[in-house]
């Protein structure tokens, strides 16, 4: 299977100022995050509100530029590339978003809308551009006569569909879906998750799928990161994640999803205090004021992401610094 996205340390910090007579402060929303993703395979980016996985998707989608770090797209590094390389890798790499009625035109009809990214980036005629509107409709399980209608006189499990089908009509090789069905009911969910499973089994599409709810993620993900303050903490496949977590914040995480069987007894993990800001965060392991594992070396040096029984895991407790570590100082 060929790559379609790798990043190396990908970094992206802000300057946020804080009055002119202030020295501005640097805001990491995301601090070094390292993964491959091949066609036909999804990647799923989970954590708290604030952990960088919507910052990760701009910078997948070229949205914004990295700060530091490599971003290899369909065989091109985005450092660098000439405004014409991104404008044709832009057409490689389309998202869905979490609110599809906020990300839709309600002064557009669908058709048109549809239209729009083959009017803007190929030289189809307008009978062609109609055709393949119509007929991507049909295949995310619209009606012929949605063609005409705003977006208002939609459901939010059918505007999510056009949003999908508008990702699709520049025939991408990677989707980004952030956070694509949290906004819907729990049965719409269902519809919507077995629709995108359906079509990257048909265009064998990759998946960097955003999301905090893991029982989605479960269900639809080959491999999984968690993040937590612009870090990953933990990554590997699935069936690791979720059958052997290794990394504490991990296990908070699962103890905290609902399990359909409720004679099913789980011990419920509870951090104590509040997410750390990312413009002031904790030196060394940033999750160490929160973890009940942590000891001496926590405050002090920053785990590097080893192997560990299947999975990535940055955690002192799950692999024990040596006495000669080259592992970095915070």
């Amino acid at each position: 299977m060929s790559t379609v996205v790798s990043a190396t340390n990908l970094t992206r910090h802000y300057e946020v100022s804080h009055g002119a007579f202030a020295k501005p402060a640097t805001l990491k929303a995301l601090d070094g995050a390292s993964f491959s993703l091949e066609r036909g395979k999804t990647l799923a980016v989970v954590g708290e509100s604030g952990c960088g996985k919507s910052t990760l998707a701009r910078l997948v989608t070229m949205i914004e530029t990295p700060t530091a770090g490599s971003l290899v797209i369909a065989g091109q590094e985005i450092a660098g590339a000439s405004a014409t390389t991104l404008k044709a890798l832009r057409a490689k790499v389309q998202i869905v978003f979490q609110n599809p009625y906020g990300s839709l035109n309600p002064r557009q009809k669908i058709g048109h809308a549809l239209e729009e990214p083959l009017l803007v980036n190929t030289r189809m005629s307008s009978a062609e551009r109609t055709e393949k509107a119509r007929a991507m409709m049909a295949s995310v399980g619209l009606r012929p006569e949605h063609y005409d209608r705003y977006p208002h006189m939609f459901s939010g499990g059918q505007r999510q569909r056009i949003a999908i089908a508008r990702a699709l009509m520049l025939d991408p090789e990677l989707l980004v879906l952030d956070e694509p069905v949290s906004a819907l009911d729990v049965s719409i969910q269902a519809q919507v998750l077995n629709l995108l499973a359906d079509i990257q089994e048909r265009h064998n599409l990759a998946y960097l799928f955003i999301s905090h709810d893991l029982s989605v993620v479960r269900h639809i993900a080959n491999d999984v990161m968690v993040m937590y303050l612009g870090r990953a903490v933990e990554q590997g496949p699935r069936e690791a994640i979720f059958g052997n977590p290794q990394h504490p914040y991990t296990k908070a995480l699962l103890s905290a999803t609902p399990h359909p069987d409720p004679t099913r007894k789980r011990e419920r993990i509870v951090l104590k205090g509040e997410l750390p800001s990312p413009l002031n965060p904790p030196s060394g392991c940033t999750f160490h004021p929160r973890c009940p594992w942590r000891f001496e070396i926590c405050p002090l040096v920053n785990p590097a992401l080893l192997a560990h029984e299947g999975s990535l895991v940055a955690c002192h407790a799950v692999n024990p610094p040596s006495a000669d570590t080259s592992t970095e100082a915070a």
